[in-house]
């Protein structure tokens, strides 16, 4: 006799609620924690894969099938109407009487909208959504092969990458959940950190040269398990100073930590009551701006280990990011639609820069600090000359940016300029493509369309003659940045979306780590890609 089936509405309550999550509707997924009881149920720390509900949904769609078409001894493969989430099925095979085909509502649906995940309009919601980078599921996501599930995925290797040679890619392995955050140590060559959903922190020494065995597995050198015992733990930001001896490890759990680069805690502290989303050193060092869903930005004294000041310039709006402009100005960005610019002395904003008319995601300073850049839920960008920053007089208008059809999810600066040519800056979208950007004129010099889904990461590379994007239909895309043209391309493999690059160099040595959804980094080596050396 088989064994029964078991299903609990606790089990239900716990798969709702990620899927909540994973569709950004934080508001949503409180309610039904709170009301279901669920700190309480043994399920809520397990990991719930991505799109495990709309699977399981999916599965049970597909015995619907073969229930409704299962005649006599055999299964009719021939009926071209699609089962349905909420409406009956209406069997094309008996067109006048299709009521032995009619099922109860409530099987999944797999061609409706269901599946796709929908920006939530409270700030908070939306700030969730945007900061986890959390993959969007559309249609195509929400489709199966009806001849049966999906194949498990295969383990990596770290060989047979096509157009590079044996060891261009490699994998890092020992996170059991999404990695969202990767951060090289800019300072000592090939030690990186790498954050996960379950507020896990890898410290790596990654390997590189033409001697190091690319077929040796690398190990973590140092974890740091379980920074937190919340249930959303979320890691959302890591950032080095400028030497390499401090990262700023920033959370869900509303806890600022900071850690020595041999992985010991040199400081931490709960002033923010909301989600960490950004954290960012100071030029020299000496301090620390955060941005949190509390609806503040804060300071930190990093040689004093204390708060210095708590900045509350976005009303009830939560605070998304910030950027520093000099050692004692920073800018900060969130849902209300605006940049603060502020001071670590002034009591109020030095200058309030107005303009988008959705919530801003990212600021970024150009490498000079004479400007700015934003980049918002409106599908704009917007260039913001901030060379007189500290004078009283207004600032002039921006730059815009206008051309993508969705929201923008990040924005880089180019490192080099060449003499007499305009500054650079990439963006990336949810309309799948990223833009090259004239930032003097405005004018859009490159549309980059060769992904699929959403672009949730772009950079350039320290020299700045590729830029290299990532998204959620894992593929890793670099292109030649005078030509504009692709150079190499690189898939990660299915439900692997990229949610992080960073690309650093020391002296010679070039590496570019990747915060994979598959639970795992990946390294690559463009000094082993030879479309990457011949331009």
């Amino acid at each position: 006799m088989p064994a029964p089936l078991l299903i609990t509405a606790d089990q239900v309550n716990c798969l709702i609620h990620a899927y909540f999550l994973d569709s950004g509707f934080q508001h949503s997924a409180f309610a039904i924690r709170m009301e279901g009881r669920l700190d309480q149920s043994p399920h809520i720390k397990k990991h719930i894969p991505r799109g495990e509900l709309i699977e399981l949904l999916s599965k049970a769609l597909l015995y619907s099938e073969v229930e409704a078409h299962w005649k006599g001894d055999e299964l009719s493969t021939n009926c071209s109407v699609p089962f349905s989430l909420l409406d009956p099925h209406a069997c094309s095979l008996q067109p006048h009487s299709s009521t032995n085909n009619i099922r109860e509502p409530g099987a999944a649906k797999l061609n409706g909208d269901t599946a796709g995940k929908r920006k939530a309009t409270t700030p908070s919601e939306d700030a969730r959504a945007e900061k986890r980078a959390r993959k969007e599921q559309d249609e195509k996501d929400a489709q199966m092969n009806v001849d049966g599930a999906p194949t498990p995925k295969p383990k990596p290797k770290d060989a047979n990458v096509v157009g590079a040679r044996p060891g261009a890619v490699r994998f890092l392995l020992a996170h059991k959940t999404e990695v969202f955050v990767v951060a090289w140590n800019p300072a000592t060559k090939g030690q990186l950190v790498s954050g996960s959903r379950d507020a896990v922190v890898n410290y790596w020494a990654v390997p590189s040269g033409p001697n190091n065995d690319h077929t040796a597995p690398i190990q973590p050198t140092l974890t740091l398990p379980d920074l937190t015992l919340d249930s959303q733990a979320d890691l959302t930001a890591l950032n080095w100073n400028h030497d390499g001896s401090l990262v700023a490890i920033g959370s869900y759990d509303s806890i600022l930590r900071i850690c020595t680069a041999s992985g010991e805690t040199y400081f931490k502290d709960s002033h923010h009551k909301g989600p960490i989303f950004a954290a960012q050193f100071s030029p020299s060092g000496q301090w620390i701006a955060t941005a949190s869903l509390d609806c503040t930005s804060c300071v930190w004294d990093v040689k004093q280990k204390r708060i210095h000041r708590q900045y509350r310039n976005h009303g009830d709006a939560c605070c998304l990011d910030v950027e520093w402009l000099d050692d004692s100005t920073f800018a900060s960005c969130g849902a209300d639609k605006v940049v603060h610019i502020l001071s670590l002395t002034a009591t109020g904003p030095l200058h309030t820069l107005e303009g988008h008319a959705g919530e801003i995601n990212s600021v970024k300073c150009n490498p000079s600090r004479t400007r700015l850049a934003s980049c918002a839920d409106d599908g704009t960008a917007r260039i913001w000359n901030i060379e007189n920053v500290h004078s009283e007089k207004a600032l002039p208008p921006p730059v815009i940016l206008s051309g993508h059809q969705q929201c923008l999810t990040s924005i880089e600066w180019c490192p080099l300029t060449g003499p007499g040519e305009p500054e650079l800056v990439a963006t990336a979208s949810f309309d799948a493509t990223a833009r090259l950007w004239d930032t003097v004129t405005g004018a859009c010099t490159k549309v980059f369309a060769d992904h699929t889904k959403h672009v949730y990461a772009v950079t350039f590379s320290p020299d700045g003659r590729h830029l290299v994007t990532g998204g959620g239909d894992g593929s890793l895309i670099v292109y030649e940045v005078k030509s504009k043209e692709k150079k190499w391309s690189w898939y990660t493999g299915e439900k692997s979306g990229i949610f992080e690059i960073d690309w650093q160099s020391w002296g010679n040595t070039s590496l570019i780590a990747l915060a994979l959804e598959r639970q795992m980094v990946a390294i690559v080596d463009p000094g082993k890609v030879p479309a990457l050396q011949s331009s």
